[in-house]
Formats: C-alpha cells, sequence, structure tokens
C-alpha cells in the first residue's frame, strides 16, 4: 500500500473508528481529521481519534494521499466540494456511505478529474458521535469498494489494502449491485425496524410504558436498529430510493401472501417460510458474520 497520510472528513462513529483503527493497525500512517461541528472536532481531539485535528476541511486534505469522507450519504457532494481547492494532485478520494451509485457520482461532479474509489465497510453500531468510535468495529467485517468504470487499478489496489489493513475482508463489487444487495441486507431491515417500533408506539391499546416493560428480545432487537442516526438512515433512504423502493415492492408482495396464510390457517406455508429463514440465519453465523454474543462480540463500546 502507498498510502502514507489519510484525511477523514467527518469524526463520528465510522469517521472515529477510522482515525483509531489506522492508528493502532497501521501505525506508519498519519492521520488528520475535520468535523464541521466545532464540538465534534474538540472531542474528537480529546480522544485522539485521528493524530491532527484540523480547522478547516481545506487543512486537513491539503497533504493527504487518501481521503475519506465519512459524512452522511446526502451531505458527500457539499463535503467533496470542501475539499476541491486543496486537493492534492493525484490523492484518492473514498468514502464510506451506504449507497454507492448516488454518492460516487456525486463526488465524480464535486471532483471532476480526481481519481475517485467510493468504499462501503459494512459496519456500525447504533451509536453515533464521536465517543462513539472504536478501533475494532471493521474487524473480520467487510467492506465493499466499488470502483467505478475506468478506475486506476493501483487506486483500486491502494484502497483495498487500506481497508485489509484496518482488518476488514474486501470485496469488488458493481456500485448499482451493490445498492441491490444493501437494501435487501441493511436499508429494508432498517425500514422495517423504524416501523414496527413506530407503530408499537402509536398504538391505542398498549400504553408507551408496557411496550418498554414487557419488551420481548425481537422487539428489543428492532428498537436497537430503529435507534440509528435518523440524518444517516433519512438520506441512505432518498440517495438509494430506486433499489429500496424495489426491493420494498418485493417485500410487500410477499408480506401479502403471509397474511394471506395466517389468514386461511395454511400452517405448512408458514412452517415452510420460518424453516428457511432459520438456515439463512445459521449460514450468517457459519460464515462468521455473526456470533451469539452482543454487538458482534467487540465488547460494550
Amino acid at each position: 500500500m502507498s498510502v502514507e497520510r489519510v484525511a477523514i472528513i467527518g469524526l463520528g462513529l465510522i469517521g472515529g473508528s477510522v482515525g483509531l483503527a489506522t492508528q493502532q493497525m497501521l501505525p506508519h500512517v498519519i492521520t488528520t481529521g475535520w468535523d464541521a461541528s466545532k464540538e465534534v472536532r474538540s472531542r474528537a481531539a480529546a480522544r485522539g481519534l485521528v493524530g491532527t485535528v484540523c480547522e478547516t476541511a481545506a487543512e486537513a486534505v491539503r497533504e493527504a494521499d487518501l481521503v475519506i469522507l465519512c459524512v452522511p450519504v446526502g451531505a458527500m457532494g457539499a463535503a467533496a466540494e470542501a475539499i476541491a481547492d486543496a486537493l492534492p494532485e493525484g490523492a484518492i478520494v473514498s468514502d464510506v456511505g451506504s449507497s454507492k451509485r448516488s454518492v460516487g457520482e456525486a463526488i465524480a461532479r464535486a471532483l471532476p478529474g480526481a481519481t475517485v474509489i467510493p468504499a462501503h465497510p459494512v459496519a456500525g453500531t447504533e451509536k453515533s458521535g464521536p465517543d462513539a468510535g472504536f478501533p475494532e468495529l471493521f474487524r473480520h467485517r467487510w467492506c465493499i469498494v466499488t470502483p467505478p468504470e475506468g478506475a486506476p487499478e493501483e487506486a483500486v489496489a491502494d484502497v483495498s489494502a487500506f481497508w485489509e489493513g484496518l482488518g476488514a475482508k474486501v470485496e469488488i463489487m458493481d456500485p448499482a449491485h451493490h445498492d441491490v444487495v444493501l437494501a435487501v441486507t441493511s436499508h429494508i431491515p432498517h425500514l422495517i425496524a423504524y416501523t414496527i417500533v413506530g407503530t408499537a408506539s402509536d398504538l391505542e391499546d398498549v400504553t408507551r410504558g408496557e411496550v418498554i416493560k414487557y419488551s420481548a428480545g425481537g422487539f428489543r432487537d428492532f428498537t436497537r436498529i430503529a435507534a440509528s442516526d435518523p440524518t444517516m438512515w433519512r438520506d441512505v433512504f432518498l440517495t438509494n430510493r430506486d433499489a429500496v423502493l424495489e426491493v420494498l415492492g418485493r417485500f410487500t408482495e410477499d408480506l401479502t401472501a403471509l397474511q394471506r396464510a395466517i389468514r386461511n390457517g395454511d400452517g405448512d406455508t408458514l412452517f415452510d417460510l420460518f424453516e428457511r429463514t432459520r438456515t439463512i440465519r445459521r449460514s450468517i453465523i457459519e460464515e462468521g458474520q455473526d456470533d451469539a454474543r452482543p454487538d458482534f462480540g467487540r465488547g460494550d463500546h
């Protein structure tokens, strides 16, 4: 890996974790960072999330080999514009957004001629902000790199090597395909979680106190997901709208079929579905993408 200086724009959960992981796993790499919030910058400096917390985005990227935009996906274009005049020639610009096609296009528009290699570390928690980051976040998790057509192979290799250096496993994927995959595995589950928690809160026959007091494991899992950063997820659904609507349409059809099975007392259909989905859960554990411990066994961060 030829990257020696990394600039991180946005110092919340993901950006802070990138900074901490880089310092721990790649100690030879110099890290700088910036956040639009003065309070976040102050807290990031106190925690040592990066080697140097800068007062402007331009200062942070001025000598960087690799710039990673760690802001909500709806702010990626503006973040790229903020560094345009200071971006060194030959620097690679990447990101951590959960939507890839629209984000890659927004960054490319803001930085014409720059080498843009989007990426998405598939990792996170329901917590957010500069106090939420921790260096183990990416270990044994996937990072999906989505280079545009014709991207320099050396730049793709550098971004891939960087994430591997943080302990992640790297997969190269077409941006549009990434968006469909993540709509299935992440975006729609979050939408369902937000919906069911909202529905429970609105039920007139069940008080909010009862919802909280008698929460079973399934509902608790939903509330953990639904506690995720609202700004980030608002932007995810807006920037990955086409893929989300496509998958949501299929889910709605399947939900209607399930409703019909319940109404008709069709136990065989219900059993077959539950058995098939249990197999998926086993496969996820066998793949090493989860275990029985909370938070993927990474401790209470």
